[in-house]
Formats: structure tokens, sequence, C-alpha cells
């Protein structure tokens, strides 16, 4: 007996697809009576209702993004042979940004780094680039990233946020001098997500047709230009709408004012890594642009909107693992740490399948040999699920070198980077105080940081901030002390 197709639509059904009786109505034993255990449309619906929550992300859970295209409008083959930054190519993509601090619920205007996430759908599989609105990191070593994590959450007894604690964390990491500029400095805050740059922050490697190597740095430069809000504009917006930067980017592609930004990269010639001045993988450095200028690449446009936040945006998983060929890691300490974690954050938080998802699909034909596990609903049939095999199923069987290589060579130890002649943890963090900023620039980072340390920083850690920021000027570090003492 063949099924009707043409019954009329129901006006909703029970999770098995047969028609629903009632959306408001449960069943009772009368009017008055108790409920019943075999109401499963009832049972279902509450379950469902008590999962429709997944774990929050433990960084940068507060967020929203857009789908777009990347275009590239430049030659840039003699670095890379990767497909999508072959001149011409276009490829669509998924851009997500976030506060690294605040909760679900939190403002989207705290002084906090943006969250630059983007995934490119690319015809040799999905590339994912995980940065942030600073060039720079808090540290450069990730057996301290969920110390700082913490330090920028909330303490165990009040359950509230504490500048004290994120400054304890700080100045006993002197490494983070560079980052907390950058964070207490007027691109602390941005406008919107619109008028901030992105930054793939990490150096990566670039690899051509003929096997040549090159360290690359990626820089995505806001077309709309950078904007900021000063910390009065910031705290007012934050009462008024604590969604301000979501719905601002929502908005602003409904309407048709589609986002761009414009991608430049610093490539380093792979020899000049290992005798430059200071350590090139350190994520606390950024590379001087006389040095290393920048080169155009091509355009990123934001152009649509999720047509569901949670399934779009909230499943997306990023991660640094997520190559193609053309494109590989570095001996970023960092940047080998979260290629790790962020894949396993995906497995706690979603499920060991999270790839599956439709927005975390890649648009190419696929042959893994990872099989089951919970919510598996993509499967290889009968196919032999072992290699090597002889049941006619490919698989992959390369030996020597890898693509993406570098040497390596020591003992076991634990230690940061071997220091070079401009390694320090401080002088970047100089160089932008006092040759990039103006008078008033520098006068609104005094501000901001005094202001910050008069939220409840006790002794001794109120002393250490006062040195760390003498460590990098005595004279801004005097002011700041010199303001908070006047009271």
């Amino acid at each position: 007996m063949s099924q009707n197709n043409d019954t009329k639509d129901p006006k909703s059904t029970m999770l098995n697809g047969a028609p629903c009786a009632s959306e408001r109505r449960s069943i009772s034993i009368g009017p008055d009576g108790p409920l019943v255990l075999h109401d499963s449309h009832l049972i279902s619906t509450l379950a469902n209702f008590n999962r429709e929550n997944i774990p929050e992300r433990k960084p940068h859970a507060k967020g929203s993004g857009a789908f777009g295209v990347f275009e590239t409008t430049e030659d840039v083959s003699k670095y890379t042979k990767a497909a999508l930054f072959q001149k011409g190519c276009k490829t669509e993509m998924l851009a997500r940004f976030s506060t690294v601090a605040g909760e679900l619920g939190s403002p989207d205007t705290w002084r906090d780094p943006r969250g630059f996430a983007l995934r490119f759908y690319t015809e040799e599989g999905n590339y994912d680039l995980v940065g942030n609105n600073t060039p720079v990191f808090f540290m450069r070593d990730p057996m301290k990233f969920p110390h700082f994590i913490r330090s920028q959450k909330r303490t165990p007894d009040s359950s509230l946020r504490s500048q004290h604690m994120q400054w304890d964390w700080w100045t006993l990491n002197p490494e983070s001098t560079h980052q907390v500029t950058w964070l207490m400095g007027d691109r602390g805050i941005p406008k919107s997500w619109r008028h901030m740059n992105g930054y793939g922050s990490h150096t990566f490697m670039w690899i051509n047709a003929q096997n040549e190597r090159f360290w690359v740095k990626y820089h995505f430069k806001t077309d709309q230009g950078i904007a900021c809000l000063t910390n009065e504009e910031a705290t007012k917006t934050a009462g008024e709408d604590a969604d301000y930067h979501r719905r601002d980017l929502f908005e602003s592609i409904e309407k048709g004012d589609f986002p761009s930004w414009t991608l430049y990269v610093q490539i380093m010639p792979f020899e000049e890594a290992k005798n430059y001045r200071f350590n090139p993988f350190d994520l606390t450095k950024v590379w001087p642009h006389g040095d290393y200028p920048l080169i155009k690449v091509g355009k990123m446009t934001l152009n649509r909107n999720p047509e569901n936040h949670f399934a779009q945006i909230d499943q997306a998983g990023f991660s640094p693992s997520n190559v193609v060929p053309g494109i590989g890691l570095s001996p970023d300490k960092m940047l080998l740490g979260r290629s790790f974690a962020y894949n396993d954050a995906h497995r706690y938080r979603l499920g060991p399948n999270f790839e599956q998802l439709p927005v975390n699909q890649p648009k190419t034909k696929t042959n893994y040999y990872s099989f089951d596990g919970a919510m598996n609903y993509h499967h290889s049939g009968k196919a032999a699920t072992y290699a090597a095999n002889s049941q006619g199923r490919p698989y992959a069987d390369e030996e020597g070198p890898t693509e993406a290589t570098w040497e390596s060579d020591g003992e076991l130890v634990r230690a940061a980077y071997t220091l070079r002649s401009d390694d320090d943890d401080v002088g970047q963090a100089r160089t932008m105080m006092l040759d990039v900023w103006d008078d008033a620039q520098r006068e609104r980072f005094v501000d901001t940081v005094v202001g910050a340390l008069k939220d409840g920083v006790k002794s001794p850690v109120l002393e250490r901030v006062f040195e760390y920021w003498k460590n990098v000027d005595p004279t801004i570090g005097q002011k700041i002390e010199d303001k908070y003492k006047q009271g």
C-alpha cells in the first residue's frame, strides 16, 4: 500500500511525525485530576525544553555572526597554493564575533577583546581562522590559558566579576602587558563589530605550488573605518541595549548595508624566522610593518543573516586545526595548544559528531574513518571501517615529511621561547604608548586604568599594577599611581 502524500499539512506534529492533538492542553484524569505519564507529547515537550540549551562556550560565549563571501582579488600564488587564495576565487564563508570573558547575557559593550572567527567553505575543505580584534594576546604558553580565563570570570564566593582578580593575574604574568595596553587603550571597546579590524594574531604557514614555505600573519582591515566607544558611551549603551553589537550587525545586513573587510597579509620568508630579532611565533608580539609590509589579498563581505541563530551561530564549531592544502600551523605554542583545545571543547559542548551539523559540514565530499558515537547521522553503510582494507574503500597512505613542516631539536624543557636580542615583555607596549598614541590617547589610557583600579583592586595587587606600568614607561606609570591616590 503506497503512502498518501496528498494529505494537508498538519497544524503540528509529535516527534515521530504523527499529527499532534494539542499544543496547549495536557491529558489529565478529569479536568481537576492529575496528569498521566503516557501523555507522550507532554513528556517529550518538557524533556526537549530541559535540553534546549547547550553548554555555553567557556570563553567567547556572547556573540553573533553572519554569512558572506570572500573574494581573492590579488595574485598571491607565489606564497600559497590554497585554492581560496587564488586570484578570482570566491568562497562562501561564515563569521562569528564575540566577547572573550562575558557570559551569554553580558553586555556587548564591556571592555574586552573581541573574537573574530572565520570559516571558509573552500573546495578543498573547511578552513577556519580563529582570531581576535587585536594582533596580540595575553600569553604565549597554552598552559596559562585556563588560569587566565578563570581570572576574567567570577569569584568562587560572591560569583561576581573582580578587577582585583584580573589585575592579580595580569601583573603576575608580565607578558600580558602588550595586550593589556591594547585593551585599556582607545580600541578597547569597538563601536560595533563592523567598525573593528580582525587579526589571525598567530603566525601561520603558507606553502606554494613549488612546496616553498612562508610564514604569514593575517590582517582584516574594516572598510567601514575604525570607530570606538568611550567608557561613558559604553556604559550608557550597556544599560540601554545590552545586545547593541548583535543588533547593529543584523540590522545593517537586513537593510542591505553589507559590511566588508579587506584582507592583507604580512609574509616572512621561511629562513628569516630563525634569526629574526625577536621570536616571530610569540603571540604577544607583532611584526613591524617596516620589516614586513602589508600585502593585499582580497575582500570579505557579510551579506546574509542567519535564519536560525542557534543552529547556524551557537552550534558553529571553529577550530585552528581546520586547515587546507597550502596552509599550515607554525611553532606558535598557543596555536598548537588551541588546535587541540577547540575541537575538544566542541566535542564536549556539541557532541562527538559536531562536524556533522550543517553549519560545520564541509561543502566537499568526505571519506573519513571516524565512526558511530552520539548523534551520528552520516554513515558509510557497509563499507570497510578500517584501513588498510582490501574491500575497495580508498584510504590515505602517504609517508615522509608533511607539507607544513619545520625543523625542531633539543631537550624536553618547560620554557617559553629562546630569548633573542629584542625579546622582552614591554618593548612593543612602550612603542605603542610613546610612538603611536598622542597625548590625549595617553591621558584616556591613564583614566581607564585608574577607573578599573578603583573598582576593588587592593594591596598587594594595587602596588604591583603601578610597577607593571612603570616598567613600560615610568612617566605613565607614575601618572597612574598619582591619579589613583588623588582619589
